[in-house]
């Protein structure tokens, strides 16, 4: 299965990976290995079919992959789906400031696929985070 937390800077998605305690494909970690320092809509969609097409071939040997990744496009989220049917979507916000705004998608679209679990990472604990994911996912998450 391949989780994925995603959202704007700083909502949460390294941490709540973190966490969740499998292996992990992270996109700031994954941008410096490729070194691509390229925000544009193009390179921002180069990045996230990379992040995707490695998780699905982590997919074919680990149980569970967390993607850390912000997804902002839906195009990329489908590009995702095409790869596999063992996807599972959480979309992370926060209200406020955590000091990452200026890394912020200004296009980022919206969530409007069924069957996304959308947390408020101000609002509730990163412990609940993960009982929420881990219902969401119907199992428990293999470490």
């Amino acid at each position: 299965m391949i989780i994925v937390l995603f959202g704007q800077a700083h909502s949460g998605k390294s941490t709540l990976a973190k966490e969740l305690g499998h292996y992990n494909i992270d996109g700031d970690k994954l941008r410096e290995l490729f070194k691509n320092k390229d925000f544009s809509r193009e390179g921002r969609m180069k990045n996230l079919n990379r992040a995707s097409d490695i998780a699905h071939y982590v997919q074919s040997y680990a149980p569970n992959v967390t993607l850390s990744l912000m997804y902002p496009y839906k195009e990329a989220r489908d590009y995702l789906n095409s790869l596999t049917e063992e996807v599972r979507w959480i979309y992370l916000t926060y209200e406020g400031e955590r000091g990452r705004e200026a890394f912020h998608a200004k296009d980022f679209e919206q969530p409007i696929e069924e069957k996304v679990l959308h947390l408020d990472t101000s609002k509730i604990s990163i412990e609940e985070c993960v009982t929420k994911i881990q219902e969401y996912v119907g199992e428990k998450i293999t470490r």
